[in-house]
């Protein structure tokens, strides 16, 4: 990295420090390699910042100070092994979802052409990445916003997914894949309605992140969705509020899941549910 690239980025992420942004260096880093259309990892070897994107920069470095969303600047969002475009109007994937895919991809270990269902898609990130692990997944994604539906359609076109727009609270939703898919993973609106949330949260659409006074409005529906989708031994995987692992784990025995628990995420908090769903016989 030149010395004037490597003075522009120490003296951006100062700026975003004293923004409170919560990886300044690294976020500075990546909106420097953004405007100069190297990845990170190839910063160091980038040409020098010219005046004109140094003034890039700082516009950029302004935006994210006044904490825009990292990803809108980037316009783009990484989850797993796929990068998809966000912006306004659709939630921004965020890194404790890979739990969430991880979960997803064992449900499927071991099964033959599997088929899976993403609610509450948003961007389409996770039935996306779904896909991409397991290329022979018959995958079906479901949103029923349409803001965030054009993202999602933008973001799965030429893919394999099968994008629909629907409630997933609704009983018929998908009803010709009653009983016959293997899991449903799901990334609900689940923040109480009141809940003080981070500023870059502003950004994201509000019926995307809060799920009713207690977080569980659209969960409890969406348990008892999975549970007719799922064959007998089908998995399920949500993601909750870290403070909802009893409460979210009561929901999906409720909706009739069996070896429910609660896995975390790597700094130990509790973030997503699991279970099986036992047929009758």
């Amino acid at each position: 990295m030149s010395t004037l690239t490597r003075t522009r980025v120490t003296d951006a992420a100062a700026r975003l420090a004293e923004a409170g942004v919560e990886s300044p260096r690294v976020d500075a880093e990546l909106l420097a390699a953004y405007v100069l259309g190297v990845p990170r990892t190839r910063l160091v070897l980038a040409p020098e910042l010219d005046d004109e994107a140094g003034a890039r920069l700082d516009a950029l470095v302004a935006r994210r100070a006044a904490r825009e969303p990292l990803q809108h600047l980037l316009t783009s969002a990484v989850l797993g092994p796929v990068s998809v475009a966000v912006g306004p109007g659709v939630f921004v994937p965020r890194p404790e979802t890979e739990l969430l895919l991880t979960e997803g991809v064992a449900a499927l270990r071991g099964i033959a052409e599997p088929r899976a269902v993403d609610l509450c898609t948003g961007s389409g990130a996770l039935a996306l990445a779904l896909a991409t692990a397991r290329p022979d997944a018959e995958v079906h994604a479901v949103e029923l916003d349409e803001g965030a539906l054009a993202w999602a359609r933008r973001n799965l076109s030429g893919s394999t997914v099968r994008l629909t727009g629907a409630d997933v609270t609704h009983p018929d939703t998908l009803a010709t894949l009653e009983g016959i898919v293997d899991v449903v993973v799901a990334n609900p609106p689940y923040v109480p309605e009141g809940t003080e949330v981070g500023p870059e949260v502003d950004h994201d659409p509000r019926e995307a992140v809060f799920g009713g006074p207690d977080g569980l409005a659209v969960i409890r529906p969406l348990a008892a969705t999975a549970a007719r989708l799922l064959r007998d031994g089908g998995r399920v995987a949500v993601e909750h509020d870290e403070s909802h692992a009893p409460a979210v784990r009561d929901v999906l025995t409720d909706a009739g899941f069996t070896d429910v628990a609660t896995r975390s995420d790597l700094a130990g908090r509790p973030r997503v549910a699991v279970g099986a769903r036992r047929r009758a016989s």
